[in-house]
């Protein structure tokens, strides 16, 4: 059992924040009822915010980042978990409250994990991570307003990010048409694998346009916000429910009424970070039998820890493409 650890650590100096790899002591870490030796992480947009300092994400200071882990218990004074239980956590202000999954080793409140589906390996359940969980947790908003695959579209927007490109494979892997949406042409090849037929540029939803469009989508999966998400309301078929679970594109939503009292459109709103531990663990079984193996392996790619400040910009800068992997070992 290791004593000192490496960890990406943020600090704040006259409201600048710094990111550095640091070598820090196990007693340094926070209150817990369970220690998680850390395989893999993952890099998220909150992530990114964290360590940029931007939108204020990180309530404290110092504060290891990093909203989801996946590793081993190593010690733990709760029945619920023994050492050598594979687990996984995602969410809980985890990387912003409480020191996160950019370290070696993690100690964490037992309620907060989920354990591992058999399933899944630790590198496969970053590879899904928040984006993946959110994506489910969306699908089964949906589902439980009535969606079933039938002709018409479901709509993913923000299809080339992480929770988007989730989106997009669970979708299509059940049975249903996905149109997927994206202002990066370049990628058209990869939703393509991931099983999205149409695709559609987001300009398409974004143009100047009157309050109603043509009735189109039966469902949405929306992780843009601002005006993608306006465009989306506008072009919902009659009954049909939007999952809103991302505001990449932007805080604010332009629409009118007309959407909701003429089509009977309902927006949802998903937040992945409080889901009870049953959805949780509903959802994270429901990823491990319906995600497809080689769609994750399109989606994902695996980084060591030290590039992590790094590719927190190109996440920010619309860079990357589904989901990277941390090797907090390497």
């Amino acid at each position: 059992m290791r004593d000192a650890f490496r960890a990406i650590l943020l600090t704040e100096r006259d409201g600048q924040v710094s990111a550095a790899l640091e070598t820090l002591q196990r007693d340094a870490l926070p209150a817990g009822d369970v220690l998680v030796e850390v395989a893999y992480s993952s890099l998220n947009y909150k992530d990114a915010l964290a360590l940029t300092g931007r939108n204020k994400v990180v309530r404290s200071y110092p504060m290891i980042p990093g909203i989801d882990l996946a590793g081993t218990v190593v010690e733990t004074t709760t029945p619920a978990y023994a050492p050598g239980n594979r687990v996984l956590l995602t969410g809980w202000g985890v990387g912003e409250r409480h020191w996160g999954g950019f370290a070696q080793l993690a100690r964490v409140k037992s309620e907060w994990l989920v354990p591992l589906p058999d399933a899944l390996s630790l590198e496969e359940a970053m590879g899904i991570g928040t984006g993946g969980f959110t994506a489910m947790l969306c699908l089964m908003a949906l589902e439980e307003r009535g969606l079933k695959p039938d002709e018409r579209e479901v709509l993913v927007t923000g299809a080339g990010g992480g929770v988007g490109g989730m989106a997009v494979a669970l979708l299509a892997n059940l049975g249903y048409a996905v149109a997927a949406a994206s202002r990066r042409a370049e990628i058209h090849d990869y939703l393509r694998s991931l099983g999205a037929r149409p695709l559609v540029n987001t300009a398409e939803l974004t143009a100047p346009a009157g309050p109603l469009g043509s009735a189109r989508w039966a469902a949405v999966i929306d992780t843009v916000g601002d005006a993608t998400l306006a465009g989306a309301l506008r072009t919902a078929a009659y009954g049909a429910s939007v999952a809103a679970c991302g505001n990449a594109g932007g805080n604010e939503l332009r629409t009118t009424i007309l959407p909701f009292i003429l089509r009977g459109v309902s927006l949802l709103g998903i937040d992945s970070l409080p889901a009870p531990f049953e959805r949780r663990k509903v959802a994270w079984e429901r990823l491990a039998r319906e995600l497809p193996r080689e769609a994750l392996a399109r989606m994902m790619r695996v980084e060591p820890l030290g590039e992590v400040p790094a590719l927190a910009h190109e996440i920010l800068g619309g860079r990357i493409r589904g989901r990277v992997v941390v090797d907090v070992n390497a």
